[in-house]
């Protein structure tokens, strides 16, 4: 762990708070201690001030639903994903034996909450000024490179899409099933009421972009046919 205090030049104050963003739920369950999960829920808020802070003084001819909408885009799951690999964020992780011997240190869903966590520890360690430097070596680069066209956020293009029609959407989570530490969701996506997609994921994001997804291909279907 120190390896990632050095990479990014951090010195915590409280080692356990970087143990607990690393700790992944399987190995909280066998090891009696706190997963990264709380964590991640602050990681998640930060990130969003952090992104929205540079969207708005990077491009200020920029209206807020473009500012929103690339918002999105930039801390999707795929997007987070891309900046763990950045620095190699998975052979830090805590997992527990049956998570590790499944293949758990190679699930992309894995990395994308461990690096919202990380970024929650920080922020509750050493405060905003220091999450800049995971944001400015990680992110930016990332963004600035154009690497981030291949960020996708299928929520956000199929909510963009329905409303031009003013049309609703509503996601319900239709089924959960495995371990807490392997849970397996099940999402659907409803417009107007209508059944449109469902999906699948390790996490209820991802399922909800899953479901997203299957609805854009159906409505282009549609539209071929037409």
């Amino acid at each position: 762990m120190t390896e990632l205090e050095k990479y990014f030049d951090l010195d915590f104050n409280d080692k356990e708070l970087l143990k607990t963003a690393l700790t992944h739920s399987s190995y909280a369950n066998e090891h009696h201690c706190e997963s990264n999960e709380r964590l991640e829920f602050i990681g998640d808020a930060v990130l969003d001030l952090l992104m929205s802070a540079y969207l708005y003084k990077t491009f200020p001819k920029y209206q807020e639903g473009k500012l929103t909408k690339d918002r999105a885009k930039y801390v999707c799951e795929n997007a987070l994903v891309n900046y763990a690999k950045e620095f190699n964020l998975k052979q830090h992780l805590r997992l527990g034996k049956g998570e590790e011997k499944t293949g758990g240190r190679d699930r992309e869903a894995l990395h994308a909450d461990a690096f919202e966590a990380f970024i929650g520890a920080i922020y509750l360690d050493k405060g905003l000024d220091e999450v800049r430097k995971v944001f400015d070596k990680v992110v930016r680069p990332s963004l600035e490179e154009k690497s981030s066209d291949n960020f996708t956020d299928f929520k956000s293009y199929l909510q963009e899409l329905v409303q031009s029609d003013k049309r609703t959407l509503d996601y319900k989570i239709v089924d959960e099933s495995g371990p807490s530490h392997d849970k397996t969701f099940v999402s659907r996506v409803y417009m107007d009421g209508i059944l449109m997609g469902e999906g699948k994921g390790k996490t209820k994001k991802d399922s909800e972009q899953q479901a997203a997804e299957t609805a854009l291909k159906k409505l282009a279907d549609r539209s071929m046919k037409l």
